[in-house]
C-alpha cells in the first residue's frame, strides 16, 4: 500500500500524527490478538470436552438400548434454549443459560419403572449436544475476529508503519536538500554581489 504524501510540512505533520496513532494502537492489538488466540483454545477444548463427555454418556446408556424402543419420542422435547450473549477479550459471543423441555404428562403406574431416568438422561445429552454446539459456535466468533485482528496487526507492523516512517524520511530529505540549496543558492547571490561592489569600488 503507498502512502499518498506531499513535500511540504503539511504533510509531515499528517503523516507523523497518523504514524502515532498506528504506533500507540499496536501493542492494544497485540494484546487483544494474544487474547483472542487464547479464548479461541479455550473455546475450543471445551466444546471438545463436552462432544467427548457425549460420546462417552451414549456408551455409559448402551445398555439401555433395547429399552429405548419402548420409550415414546414425543414424549419430551426441547422447548426452548435461553442464550445471553457475554463479551470474551472484547468479542460478544453467546454463552448456555438454560435449555427449556417440554414434558408430556405420562402414568408413572402404567409405563415402566425406567421412564422418569430415560427422561433425565434424555435431558443430560441434550443439554451436552447444546452446550457443545455453542462452545463450537464461540469458538468460530473468536477465530474470526482472531483473524481480522492478525490482519490489523500485520498491516501496521509490516506495511503502514514502515511506510509512514519511509514518506516522513523522504519529506525531511526533501526539505533538507531544499533549504541547502536555498543556503546555497544564497551564498553564491552574496558572493557574487560583494565581488560586483568590489568590481565598483575599483573603477
Amino acid at each position: 500500500m503507498a502512502i499518498k504524501f506531499q513535500y511540504n510540512k503539511t504533510s509531515l505533520t499528517n503523516l507523523g500524527k497518523q504514524l502515532k496513532v498506528r504506533q500507540n494502537a499496536l501493542p492494544t492489538l497485540k494484546n487483544k490478538e494474544s487474547a483472542l488466540r487464547s479464548s479461541v483454545q479455550t473455546a475450543k477444548a471445551e466444546s471438545e470436552r463436552l462432544a467427548d463427555e457425549l460420546e462417552a454418556s451414549l456408551k455409559r446408556y448402551d445398555y439401555l438400548a433395547a429399552l429405548w424402543n419402548e420409550f415414546e419420542p414425543d414424549l419430551i422435547c426441547i422447548r426452548d434454549v435461553d442464550l445471553r450473549t457475554v463479551k470474551v477479550a472484547g468479542v460478544k459471543v453467546p454463552q448456555l443459560d438454560a435449555v427449556y423441555y417440554e414434558l408430556q404428562p405420562f402414568n408413572a403406574f402404567v409405563k415402566p419403572a425406567w421412564y422418569a431416568d430415560g427422561v433425565a438422561i434424555l435431558k443430560e445429552l441434550s443439554r451436552l449436544g447444546i452446550e457443545s454446539e455453542v462452545f463450537e459456535q464461540r469458538r468460530q466468533i473468536l477465530e474470526f475476529n482472531r483473524k481480522k485482528t492478525t490482519q490489523k496487526v500485520n498491516l501496521y507492523e509490516k506495511v503502514q508503519i514502515p511506510g509512514y516512517k519511509e514518506a516522513i524520511r523522504k519529506i525531511k530529505r526533501y526539505m533538507e536538500d531544499e533549504e541547502n540549496l536555498s543556503k546555497a543558492s544564497s551564498k553564491i547571490v552574496k558572493t557574487r554581489h560583494a565581488e560586483e561592489e568590489e568590481e565598483e569600488e575599483s573603477l
